[in-house]
Protein backbone atom coordinates (compact mmCIF):
# COMPACT_ATOMS: atom_id res chain seq x y z
CA UNK A 1 0.00 0.00 0.00
CA UNK A 2 1.35 3.66 -0.82
CA UNK A 3 0.72 6.05 1.74
CA UNK A 4 -1.67 8.74 0.41
CA UNK A 5 -2.91 12.21 1.49
CA UNK A 6 -4.71 14.74 0.04
CA UNK A 7 -4.36 18.42 0.38
CA UNK A 8 -7.53 20.44 -1.17
CA UNK A 9 -9.38 23.20 0.22
CA UNK A 10 -12.62 22.57 -1.72
CA UNK A 11 -14.95 20.00 0.18
CA UNK A 12 -16.37 18.38 -3.15
CA UNK A 13 -13.48 18.07 -4.86
CA UNK A 14 -11.76 16.19 -1.64
CA UNK A 15 -15.15 13.53 -1.59
CA UNK A 16 -14.53 13.43 -5.51
CA UNK A 17 -11.16 12.29 -5.26
CA UNK A 18 -11.53 10.20 -2.42
CA UNK A 19 -14.39 8.36 -4.63
CA UNK A 20 -12.11 7.62 -7.07
CA UNK A 21 -9.23 6.31 -5.48
CA UNK A 22 -11.25 4.48 -3.09
CA UNK A 23 -12.65 3.08 -6.17
CA UNK A 24 -9.75 3.35 -8.90
CA UNK A 25 -6.40 2.47 -6.98
CA UNK A 26 -6.49 0.36 -4.07
CA UNK A 27 -3.37 -0.05 -3.76
CA UNK A 28 -3.13 3.79 -2.16
CA UNK A 29 -4.10 3.94 1.15
CA UNK A 30 -5.26 7.83 2.02
CA UNK A 31 -4.39 8.50 5.53
CA UNK A 32 -5.24 11.91 5.91
CA UNK A 33 -6.63 15.37 4.37
CA UNK A 34 -6.16 18.64 4.61
CA UNK A 35 -7.66 22.09 3.51
CA UNK A 36 -4.93 24.59 3.04
CA UNK A 37 -1.00 25.01 3.33
CA UNK A 38 -0.90 24.98 7.15
CA UNK A 39 -2.46 21.83 7.71
CA UNK A 40 -1.11 20.27 4.75
CA UNK A 41 2.84 21.19 6.48
CA UNK A 42 1.98 19.33 9.39
CA UNK A 43 -0.11 16.41 7.86
CA UNK A 44 2.74 15.83 6.16
CA UNK A 45 5.20 15.83 8.70
CA UNK A 46 2.82 13.64 10.69
CA UNK A 47 2.19 11.57 8.44
CA UNK A 48 5.41 11.20 6.28
CA UNK A 49 3.15 10.35 3.28
CA UNK A 50 5.01 8.61 -0.14
CA UNK A 51 2.48 10.55 -2.27
CA UNK A 52 0.31 13.57 -2.13
CA UNK A 53 -2.39 15.09 -4.09
CA UNK A 54 -1.52 18.86 -3.81
CA UNK A 55 -4.38 21.73 -4.95
CA UNK A 56 -2.38 24.11 -6.30
CA UNK A 57 -4.48 27.53 -5.74
CA UNK A 58 -5.63 27.08 -1.28
CA UNK A 59 -6.99 30.42 0.75
CA UNK A 60 -3.49 30.30 2.81
CA UNK A 61 -1.55 30.16 -0.28
CA UNK A 62 -0.14 27.80 -2.82
CA UNK A 63 0.40 24.29 -3.35
CA UNK A 64 4.15 25.51 -4.54
CA UNK A 65 4.75 27.21 -1.22
CA UNK A 66 3.80 23.88 0.62
CA UNK A 67 6.58 22.22 -1.26
CA UNK A 68 9.20 24.88 -0.24
CA UNK A 69 7.94 24.50 3.66
CA UNK A 70 8.32 20.33 3.11
CA UNK A 71 11.57 20.34 1.03
CA UNK A 72 13.25 18.10 3.83
CA UNK A 73 10.23 15.45 3.35
CA UNK A 74 10.24 12.87 0.49
CA UNK A 75 7.27 11.61 -1.41
CA UNK A 76 5.86 12.05 -4.89
CA UNK A 77 3.41 14.51 -6.42
CA UNK A 78 0.11 14.72 -8.47
CA UNK A 79 -1.24 18.11 -8.87
CA UNK A 80 -4.16 19.01 -9.14
CA UNK A 81 -5.72 22.54 -10.66
CA UNK A 82 -8.36 24.12 -12.49
CA UNK A 83 -7.02 26.71 -14.91
CA UNK A 84 -3.52 27.67 -14.02
CA UNK A 85 -1.89 28.04 -17.39
CA UNK A 86 1.51 29.47 -15.83
CA UNK A 87 1.51 26.75 -13.16
CA UNK A 88 0.48 23.98 -15.83
CA UNK A 89 3.72 25.55 -18.33
CA UNK A 90 5.95 24.87 -15.70
CA UNK A 91 4.59 21.58 -14.46
CA UNK A 92 4.73 20.37 -18.14
CA UNK A 93 8.24 21.67 -18.22
CA UNK A 94 9.49 19.96 -14.88
CA UNK A 95 8.04 16.11 -16.32
CA UNK A 96 5.66 16.33 -12.82
CA UNK A 97 2.05 14.98 -13.08
CA UNK A 98 -0.90 16.74 -12.45
CA UNK A 99 -4.68 16.58 -13.18
CA UNK A 100 -7.25 18.54 -14.34
CA UNK A 101 -10.12 19.91 -12.26
CA UNK A 102 -12.73 18.34 -12.75
CA UNK A 103 -10.89 15.12 -12.14
CA UNK A 104 -11.19 12.05 -14.71
CA UNK A 105 -11.36 8.85 -13.07
CA UNK A 106 -8.93 7.40 -15.94
CA UNK A 107 -6.46 10.41 -16.41
CA UNK A 108 -6.12 10.07 -12.31
CA UNK A 109 -5.23 5.99 -12.86
CA UNK A 110 -2.83 7.17 -15.57
CA UNK A 111 -1.26 9.33 -13.24
CA UNK A 112 -0.95 7.10 -10.32
CA UNK A 113 0.65 4.44 -12.71
CA UNK A 114 3.45 6.61 -13.90
CA UNK A 115 4.13 7.04 -10.21
CA UNK A 116 3.95 3.45 -9.48
CA UNK A 117 6.32 2.88 -12.81
CA UNK A 118 8.78 5.85 -11.18
CA UNK A 119 9.50 3.94 -7.72
CA UNK A 120 12.30 6.66 -7.43
CA UNK A 121 11.77 9.47 -5.07
CA UNK A 122 14.84 11.03 -5.08
CA UNK A 123 14.29 12.02 -8.86
CA UNK A 124 10.86 13.20 -7.89
CA UNK A 125 12.21 15.27 -5.09
CA UNK A 126 14.51 16.80 -7.79
CA UNK A 127 11.52 17.30 -10.43
CA UNK A 128 9.83 19.68 -7.48
CA UNK A 129 12.97 21.74 -6.83
CA UNK A 130 13.52 21.99 -10.41
CA UNK A 131 9.53 23.16 -10.76
CA UNK A 132 10.12 25.98 -7.92
CA UNK A 133 12.49 27.39 -9.54
CA UNK A 134 10.51 27.42 -13.13
CA UNK A 135 7.91 29.15 -11.00
CA UNK A 136 9.86 32.01 -9.61
CA UNK A 137 10.36 32.99 -12.71
CA UNK A 138 7.79 36.46 -13.17
CA UNK A 139 7.40 35.41 -17.32
CA UNK A 140 6.85 31.96 -18.84
CA UNK A 141 10.49 32.05 -20.88
CA UNK A 142 11.87 28.83 -19.20
CA UNK A 143 15.06 28.60 -20.13
CA UNK A 144 15.41 24.31 -19.00
CA UNK A 145 13.09 21.25 -19.56
CA UNK A 146 13.29 18.52 -17.98
CA UNK A 147 12.78 15.25 -20.24
CA UNK A 148 11.88 11.59 -18.93
CA UNK A 149 13.87 8.84 -20.76
CA UNK A 150 13.24 5.43 -19.22
CA UNK A 151 13.65 5.13 -15.80
CA UNK A 152 16.02 8.57 -15.57
CA UNK A 153 15.23 12.28 -15.95
CA UNK A 154 17.66 14.97 -18.15
CA UNK A 155 17.25 18.12 -17.63
CA UNK A 156 18.19 19.94 -21.03
CA UNK A 157 19.58 23.67 -22.02
CA UNK A 158 16.34 24.55 -24.50
CA UNK A 159 19.49 26.32 -26.35
CA UNK A 160 21.88 22.38 -26.53
CA UNK A 161 17.98 21.12 -28.23
CA UNK A 162 19.21 20.97 -31.69
CA UNK A 163 15.78 19.46 -33.42
CA UNK A 164 12.97 16.67 -31.87
CA UNK A 165 12.13 14.37 -34.61
CA UNK A 166 8.82 12.27 -33.80
CA UNK A 167 9.37 8.51 -33.10
CA UNK A 168 5.50 6.85 -33.27
CA UNK A 169 4.11 7.84 -29.66
CA UNK A 170 7.30 9.29 -28.50
CA UNK A 171 9.89 11.79 -29.44
CA UNK A 172 13.91 11.75 -30.34
CA UNK A 173 15.84 14.86 -29.06
CA UNK A 174 19.24 15.61 -30.59
CA UNK A 175 21.06 17.47 -29.03
CA UNK A 176 24.45 19.24 -29.15
CA UNK A 177 26.38 17.46 -27.50
CA UNK A 178 25.67 14.27 -29.70
CA UNK A 179 23.13 12.78 -27.55
CA UNK A 180 19.80 11.69 -28.49
CA UNK A 181 17.23 11.08 -26.27
CA UNK A 182 14.17 8.92 -26.25
CA UNK A 183 11.08 10.44 -24.73
CA UNK A 184 7.72 9.12 -23.97
CA UNK A 185 5.80 12.02 -25.06
CA UNK A 186 4.37 12.57 -28.76
CA UNK A 187 6.17 15.53 -30.85
CA UNK A 188 3.03 17.19 -30.97
CA UNK A 189 3.02 17.80 -26.90
CA UNK A 190 6.61 19.33 -27.47
CA UNK A 191 5.45 21.43 -30.54
CA UNK A 192 2.67 22.86 -27.91
CA UNK A 193 5.32 23.19 -25.02
CA UNK A 194 8.79 24.58 -26.56
CA UNK A 195 8.39 28.23 -27.15
CA UNK A 196 7.34 28.58 -30.99
CA UNK A 197 10.09 32.23 -31.33
CA UNK A 198 12.50 29.49 -31.18
CA UNK A 199 11.06 26.13 -32.81
CA UNK A 200 9.50 25.37 -35.81
CA UNK A 201 7.14 22.80 -37.36
CA UNK A 202 9.31 22.00 -40.90
CA UNK A 203 7.35 18.36 -41.33
CA UNK A 204 4.66 16.42 -39.34
CA UNK A 205 8.19 14.06 -37.83
CA UNK A 206 10.66 17.14 -36.95
CA UNK A 207 10.36 20.19 -34.90
CA UNK A 208 13.47 22.27 -35.14
CA UNK A 209 15.14 24.87 -33.07
CA UNK A 210 15.60 27.78 -35.30
CA UNK A 211 18.88 29.06 -34.01
CA UNK A 212 20.72 26.03 -34.78
CA UNK A 213 19.50 26.65 -38.90
CA UNK A 214 22.65 27.10 -40.55
CA UNK A 215 21.75 26.60 -44.10
CA UNK A 216 18.42 26.26 -45.80
CA UNK A 217 18.60 23.99 -49.02
CA UNK A 218 16.27 24.81 -52.30
CA UNK A 219 16.06 21.64 -53.71
CA UNK A 220 13.21 19.36 -53.89
CA UNK A 221 10.80 21.19 -51.20
CA UNK A 222 13.55 22.02 -48.89
CA UNK A 223 15.72 21.20 -46.55
CA UNK A 224 16.92 22.86 -43.26
CA UNK A 225 20.50 21.97 -42.60
CA UNK A 226 21.88 21.89 -39.09
CA UNK A 227 24.54 22.77 -36.67
CA UNK A 228 25.05 18.69 -36.07
CA UNK A 229 25.26 18.41 -39.85
CA UNK A 230 21.97 16.61 -40.07
CA UNK A 231 19.67 17.51 -42.89
CA UNK A 232 16.08 18.12 -42.04
CA UNK A 233 13.30 17.61 -44.91
CA UNK A 234 10.80 20.74 -45.38
CA UNK A 235 7.47 20.03 -46.12
CA UNK A 236 6.07 21.38 -49.26
CA UNK A 237 3.25 23.13 -46.84
CA UNK A 238 5.29 24.19 -44.50
CA UNK A 239 8.01 25.84 -46.84
CA UNK A 240 6.25 29.31 -47.27
CA UNK A 241 5.83 30.15 -44.00
CA UNK A 242 9.05 29.23 -42.92
CA UNK A 243 10.97 31.01 -44.79
CA UNK A 244 8.62 33.59 -43.67
CA UNK A 245 9.52 33.14 -40.12
CA UNK A 246 13.01 33.34 -40.96
CA UNK A 247 13.12 36.29 -43.03
CA UNK A 248 10.92 37.71 -39.46
CA UNK A 249 13.44 36.09 -36.78
CA UNK A 250 16.13 37.87 -38.81
CA UNK A 251 15.21 41.63 -38.75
Amino acid sequence: MIKTIIIEDEQKSREVLLSIITKHCPMLQVVGQATNVTEGVNLIKNENPELVFLDISMPDGSGFDLLEKTSNNKFEVIFATASDQHAIKAIKYSACDYLLKPIDADELKTAVDKILQKKNTAQGIENINFLIQQLKRSDENFQKITLPTGNAYEVINLKDIIHCSADGSYTKFHLSDSRTLLVSFSLKHYEELLPENEFFRVHHQHLINTSHVIRVLKEDSGYAIMSDGSKIEISRRKKDDFLKYLNHAKK
